[in-house]
Parts: structure tokens; C-alpha cells; sequence
């Protein structure tokens, strides 16, 4: 347990020998952060050990691990990903009467599991990179060493450039790549879904912002989404500033198209993790005070626009403006570089419950006054869009609903606008997953509704208290 730089060092990783290796850093969304939940999962089958990793969350794993059950099949963890892992280990029903046919393993799970799934699948002599068909979450490849067949999958692009490895392409929705000596060797496990629906969040906060999406750098599309919140909903202001980190890029593009200058409004203390994602409320709110420093020189006197890429639970944003009040600023005006987040996710994001989210709760003047702002604009799901599809690769921009959505403390409440209460599109051309704004899934949720609960723990009760 604990952050990568703690938990490995030189000396635990120089006994390390072999020529394939997985690994995972988890971010829980599918039982709790507990080490019996840790990947890379490793079990012992007929055919020799199989490892996987898995980013994503199963929307039926609940009835699959009932399968699994039913068939005498024990399992030690509440994750949606030993799930995988013990369907993997079952030879399809034909049989294999030549060895383990490891990609017809693989396609026999994709035919039933439904929801987001990038995994890594590591056998006794390859590596297998495989990703849902609708391509929820991001999977590439790279080449480490053309002379030596190296290849290496990662979550994000970043990665590659860390050790050296040339990016080579995203991994398609419902593909099965198996990396092997020479070249890749690719397979349909599953055809892709009718509209992909890469998540659109990644785009707004969660990717690195050097890394690829759809051919395109996540730095720059959030640049175009503070160019569009600029021209959608613009502030009298001095200066503009962004919630470092994954805001700057919305700040510089608003403050380029606004005119106002960027300057930093604040320091981030770079040893203090992502605060929306912490699992306890108490330390998100304490995450906050120890994460950010006012630079008050840039701040006093000063009209500030401030600009954050998305307000989840609202509980950063407060004390933020409170940091830069303090340091004199005149007004604080918040420009949110996404549309308000008024639905739970079910496919890898860590937003479980309408009552943790503040935009599901409260109207968007409500959220001003309760953070404190002097007023508050949401980009409108048409701007958002618009700036995602500007730079992607191929496919048509879709047709999506307009307006932004805009409140002054004090003000009466703002209607509801089209960008948070719309569907999300399901035409010819749409092919990102909005759902977390508009309440639109692109995967049927029956079992959740049934169960009318939250899967992250929904699998604790194996445990008792």
C-alpha cells in the first residue's frame, strides 16, 4: 500500500529477472482500497500463471462473480478485477486441444462482461494489451527497441516517453493485441460497440497533459476548452489564474482568448496527491491546506478570474477562493472549463453517488454562494465538445445542445441550461462518453438500478464489517 516511490526502490526491483513483466498502480473504484485488492491479480492455472491488470469498471460484475460462484470458483477480493482474471483462467467451452488459445480466453470474456475494461493479461510467454469495445478507457502501445522486439502497453502516452519507447498507436475499441517476437499480432475480440465512447473526463482532468488522445495532446484541447469558456462566458477582470495543475492549460487558452493576462495566482505543493479522488472527506478538506500556497504579489487588489476544470464534490473550491481572498484579491470569479458534474460514473471514475456530487444538489447559484465566489459559468456540453472534436484525428463534430451556464452569489437561481440537462448524443459522430454531465450512459446500467446502490462496495459484503 502506499504511493509507487514508497512502495519500490532500487533494491527491491534489482532481484527482478525476465523478459515480460505488468504492473499497476491502482486508483480504486471497485472495492476498497485495501491490499487485498492490489493488481497486478497472479493466479496458477493449467497452462502456467496468468496475470492481469485492469483500469476500467465492470457494469455487471456483480452477476459475472454469481457466475463464477455458481461454478465452485473461490475468490479472495471485493475488485470487479479478480472477476476478470478467474474468467480468463476458463478454457472456452470448446476446449483447446492444441494448448491454451489464450486471444479465444479473451474474446469468451469480452462477449459477456459489459462496462470499461483496458487490461494487461500477462501469460507464461506473452503480453496481451486489451480494450473494451467502446473504448471507455485510453490503452496504447508502444516500441521500446525495434531491433529487439520491445514492445510495451500503457494507460496513458506519457509513459512511453519516460522509458524511452516510441509511441505507435492506441489500442482499438474491443481489439486483442498480443505483443510478441517479430511485430504485433492483432485480433477483434469483440466488434466495436455501434458509438465508441472514449471518456470525455479524461480530457478534462484525469489524463497527464503530454499525453496522446485520439491523435491529439490533452495540453492542447484543454487549451481550446479555456478558449471556448472565454468566449462563452466572459468577466470583467485584471488577471486570469488556474488551479494548478490540470487547469493552467484552460487558463492560458482563456486568458489568450479574453485578453486578460495569466499569472500565477498560487503554488502547489508537488508531494500532496489529486484531492477529489481521496476516499475520505477529512482529507480532501485537509488535502486543500496543504496542497496550495497563495503568491499574494501576483493576487492583491487584483480582480481575479479563476479558472478550474471541473467541481466534483466542492470542496476544493471553497477553501481556494478563501486562499486567494486572503491574499487580497478584489473578486473571485469562477470559470469552469467543463459543464456542471451532476451524474455518478460507472465506468472507471471515482463519482459514485448523486449525493457526492454538489452540481446534482444544488443549483449552479447555490454552488457560488456555497464556495464562496463573487459568481460562477460553466462551459456549456456544446463548448466542450466543440474543442475535444477540433483536433480528433477522424469522425465528423456531432450536433450538440448550446448555452453555458452562469450565477452571481446572491443572484436567484439560473436555469438549468441544455448543457447539463440534455442527452447525451447518441448519433453518427458522437463518440466520447459524457454521461458523468449529462446522465446519458452508453451502457445499459440494469444491475445497478436493481440494486439501487454504489458497486465500489457493493462487493465488501463478502468481508462482514
Amino acid at each position: 500500500m502506499g504511493l509507487t516511490s514508497q512502495v519500490f526502490s532500487e533494491d527491491n526491483l534489482r532481484p527482478l529477472v525476465g523478459y515480460m513483466a505488468i504492473g499497476h498502480v491502482r486508483y480504486s473504484t471497485s472495492g476498497s482500497s485495501h491490499i487485498r485488492n492490489a493488481q497486478p491479480y497472479l493466479i496458477e492455472t493449467l497452462h502456467g500463471p496468468l496475470a492481469v491488470a485492469h483500469n476500467g469498471n465492470l457494469t455487471n460484475a456483480l452477476s459475472l462473480r454469481h457466475r463464477l460462484l455458481e461454478r465452485g470458483v473461490g475468490l479472495s477480493s471485493s475488485s470487479d478485477s479478480e472477476v476478470i482474471t478467474q474468467m480468463l483462467a476458463a478454457p472456452p467451452p470448446g476446449g483447446e486441444p492444441d494448448g491454451p488459445d489464450w486471444e479465444a480466453r479473451i474474446a469468451e470474456f469480452m462477449a459477456v462482461a459489459e462496462g470499461a475494461y483496458s487490461l494487461v493479461v500477462l501469460t507464461r510467454d506473452a503480453v496481451f494489451a486489451v480494450r473494451d469495445p467502446w473504448g471507455l478507457r485510453p490503452l496504447c502501445i508502444g516500441e521500446l527497441n525495434a531491433s529487439s522486439c520491445g514492445y510495451v502497453v500503457a494507460s496513458e502516452s506519457c509513459a512511453l516517453a519516460t522509458i524511452g519507447a516510441r509511441y505507435i498507436r492506441e489500442v482499438a475499441p474491443g481489439e486483442i493485441v498480443r505483443l510478441q517476437c517479430p511485430g504485433l499480432r492483432s485480433t477483434q475480440g469483440r466488434p466495436p460497440a455501434q458509438q465508441v465512447a472514449l471518456c470525455v473526463f479524461e480530457y478534462v482532468y484525469f489524463s497527464r497533459p503530454d499525453s496522446l488522445l485520439e491523435g491529439q495532446t490533452v495540453h492542447r484541447v484543454r487549451q481550446r476548452l479555456g478558449e471556448e469558456l472565454a468566449h462563452e462566458l466572459p468577466a470583467e477582470a485584471d488577471v486570469v489564474v488556474g488551479v494548478p495543475d490540470s487547469a493552467i492549460p484552460a487558463a492560458i487558452g482563456y486568458a489568450r482568448a479574453s485578453g486578460i493576462p495569466f499569472t500565477e495566482g498560487m503554488t502547489k505543493n508537488r508531494y500532496i496527491g489529486r484531492t477529489f479522488i481521496q476516499p475520505d472527506e477529512r482529507l480532501r478538506r485537509a488535502g486543500v491546506h496543504l496542497k496550495y500556497n497563495p503568491l499574494v504579489a501576483n493576487l492583491a487588489g487584483q480582480r481575479v478570474v479563476l479558472i478550474d476544470d471541473s467541481i466534483v464534490r466542492g470542496t476544493t473550491a471553497g477553501p481556494l477562493i478563501r486562499l486567494l481572498r486572503e491574499a487580497g484579491a478584489a473578486e473571485v470569479h469562477v470559470r469552469v472549463s467543463s459543464p456542471p458534474v451532476r451524474h455518478p460514473c460507472f465506468m472507471g471514475l471515482d463519482m459514485a453517488t448523486h449525493a457526492e456530487l454538489i452540481a446534482h444538489r444544488k443549483s449552479v447559484a447555490e454552488i457560488c454562494a456555497y464556495i464562496g465566489a463573487d459568481s460562477l459559468a460553466y462551459l456549456s456540453h456544446e463548448g466542450m465538445m466543440r474543442a475535444v472534436l477540433a483536433g480528433v484525428e477522424s469522425g465528423p463534430a456531432s450536433s450538440m445542445p448550446t448555452a453555458g451556464e452562469v450565477a452571481s452569489a446572491g443572484s436567484a437561481p439560473a436555469p438549468v441550461g441544455a448543457a447539463a440537462t440534455s442527452a447525451a448524443p447518441t448519433g453518427a459522430g458522437s463518440r466520447h462518453c459524457s454521461a458523468c454531465f449529462t446522465g446519458t450512459y452508453p451502457i445499459p446500467l440494469q444491475e445497478f438500478w436493481e440494486l439501487k446502490t454504489q458497486e465500489k462496495l457493493a462487493l465488501e459484503q463478502v468481508w462482514g464489517s
